[in-house]
């Protein structure tokens, strides 16, 4: 069983991300277990949803303490929250944000890195910082768990209007092309 955590803002799409790449895990023939976390949150404050997928059917329903990958859409939740709290050593992480990736100051734990500037790519096709399709893609191409293909027709099948269908898509799309894929030494 792999254990996805999904970090990010109130108000970024956190949860609907989460809903869209479990229909795309769920499409693609694996069990999936997506789990929201609702309290006091507001937009802009950190937020946290919480996956499995696996194989086979899955029981636990409850929140993930010691994550395989961590996906972290909002390239500054990291500075409030630890993200990597309970990392599981040779986890990967999917992370918004540009620039090198040594002035991130990631834990030993992490063994790969998915780089992509979400915030730039959202802007140009939104005029918005909503970076959770662009994350998505992201994941997709970092972790190879879920297919492009399969994230698009998840998108595609969603609650996107017609005018946001297309520039979600191309958020995608970006999101999985425009990633940099790193692997890190683990500390021993």
């Amino acid at each position: 069983m792999t254990e996805i955590r999904i970090h990010g803002r109130g108000g970024q799409g956190a949860v609907l991300a989460s809903g869209l790449l479990a229909q795309a895990m769920a499409d693609e023939g694996r069990h999936v277990v997506a789990i929201p976390s609702f309290g006091f949150e507001r937009r802009g404050a950190p937020v946290a949803c919480f996956m499995r997928v696996d194989d086979k059917p899955i029981r636990a329903m409850t929140n993930i303490y010691k994550p395989d990958i961590i996906l972290c859409i909002d390239p500054t939740v990291s500075k409030v929250v630890n993200i990597f709290d309970g990392m599981a050593p040779g986890g990967i992480l999917v992370q918004a944000g540009k620039g090198d990736p040594a002035a991130l100051a990631l834990p030993g734990v992490v063994a790969k890195l998915g780089l992509c500037d979400a915030v730039g790519i959202a802007l140009a096709i939104f005029k918005r910082p909503i970076t959770n399709t662009v994350m998505l893609g992201a994941f997709a191409r970092t972790t190879g768990l879920v297919s492009l293909a399969a994230l698009k027709s998840a998108i595609e099948g969603g609650e996107f209007r017609d005018a946001g269908l297309k520039q979600n898509l191309e958020a995608v799309e970006r999101g999985y092309h425009e990633t940099q894929l790193l692997a890190l030494k683990v500390a021993a």
